[in-house]
């Protein structure tokens, strides 16, 4: 058993630490308030790390989940208030599905404008009648000649302001059998500049720089080289998505946690109260040890699940991992920002200590994305108790 990092891995950490403190860290406010700047995507995206895991013939770098962990990471470390994090999984989870069951004709027309950062990637799968209940959705595909005509609506939805304005669209998924349950959903690439789609922007607690919103589809016609893989088996690749983007929230959780605790840290190193300093305090110290304990535990258990994602992708083992990681990393992810905004005080609920945007992201994980903390349990309790 090996718990070291390859020499590539640590040179590529390293690297990317050091490009996200020099461009990202220091408009992490100014995306907040104004969202994240496309200038800043087309700039990551030429050092190789948008989208990633994309294979080299579409323009990606053919990385492995363990590697896009690693990013993931780092990228929530620089800007904790999530959006980026979630910028990047997004094209990294989905621009995967794309590469992997997309056919070759769509992968070229789309995948390269994704990985140089010119159009964004999504996916679009909740619906208002059940955020976390995929197989219920009422959106409907119906043939038509040599295209499908999509009518329904889609709820909390990732990137709608960015694929519209940057171009780009997301992986939609429709029923197209609608008496075939989960068995008769598809997926299509849905350019959100097509004719028929309405796009309205919901206000979120957090994750400010990335736009969240509703897409309605009225008679929206879309050509059938848009279906992604097979005809009714969109449901199987969503899942597969889902299991490989928890990977990456459970990352970005650690990465944010991680640069909110250093930074506590330092504040009760510090901070002297009745001429005491706060670390020398054992109700402080000893929250800190178990924090730093729970977090390096979430740590380890989202490296396995990212390492068995590149062996193994399709195990049911490798699910539960990613959903073992999904459940745990939010939550420690938030005690963490909890805990230094209270160490911090009254200076921890300011805008000016950076925390609150982290904690206000964070929550985002908590409540759902990627499946709410239920599902997740739902998934490890089923892999549990199968015969």
């Amino acid at each position: 058993m090996d718990f070291s990092f390859s020499e590539e891995e640590t040179l590529f950490r390293e690297n990317l630490r050091e490009f996200l403190q020099k461009e990202l860290r220091p408009i992490i406010t100014r995306i907040d308030k104004e969202g994240i700047p496309h200038e800043f995507v087309k700039k990551a995206s030429s050092l190789g790390i948008w989208a990633m895991t994309v294979s080299q013939e579409v323009g990606g770098q053919g990385a492995g989940f363990l590697m896009s962990t690693i990013a993931s990471e780092e990228i929530a470390r620089a800007d904790f208030s999530m959006a980026t994090a979630v910028l990047f999984l997004l094209e990294s989870g989905w621009g995967y599905v794309l590469d992997k069951y997309g056919s070759k004709n769509l992968r070229e027309e789309v995948l390269p404008k994704v990985t140089s950062g010119d159009w964004f990637l999504g996916v679009a799968s909740t619906e208002p009648s059940g955020g976390s209940d995929v197989a219920g959705i009422r959106t409907v595909a119906t043939k038509r000649d040599s295209a499908f005509v999509l009518n329904g609506q889609k709820i909390y939805i990732s990137g709608v302001l960015e694929a519209e304005r940057w171009g780009g669209g997301h992986l939609t998924l429709a029923k197209t059998d609608p008496g075939a349950g989960h068995r008769g959903i598809s997926m299509f690439y849905v350019p959100t500049s097509t004719k028929g789609i309405e796009v309205s922007k919901i206000e979120n607690m957090g994750r400010m720089g990335i736009s969240t919103g509703i897409m309605r589809y009225a008679n929206v016609e879309i050509s059938q080289n848009n279906l992604v893989g097979q005809l009714n088996k969109g449901f199987y690749y969503a899942m597969d998505g889902f299991n490989h983007a928890r990977v990456l929230v459970a990352g970005a959780c650690i990465g944010a946690a991680e640069a909110i605790l250093e930074t506590g840290i330092e504040y009760i190193k510090q901070r002297e109260v009745f001429s005491t300093k706060l670390k020398d305090y054992e109700a402080i110290s000893f929250e800190a040890a178990e924090l730093r304990t729970r977090l390096e535990m979430a740590k380890l258990l989202n490296y396995k699940a990212a390492w068995m994602m590149d062996r193994n992708p399709d195990s049911q083992e490798t699910a539960m991992l990613a959903a073992m990681s999904k459940l745990t990393a939010p939550q420690v992810a938030f005690d963490i920002s909890k805990a230094v905004m209270m160490w911090m005080g009254a200076y921890g609920y300011s805008k000016d200590a950076l925390i609150e945007m982290g904690f206000r992201g964070i929550v985002s994980y908590l409540v759902g994305a990627e499946g709410a903390m239920n599902v997740m349990k739902l998934i490890i309790a089923k892999r549990l108790f199968q015969d």
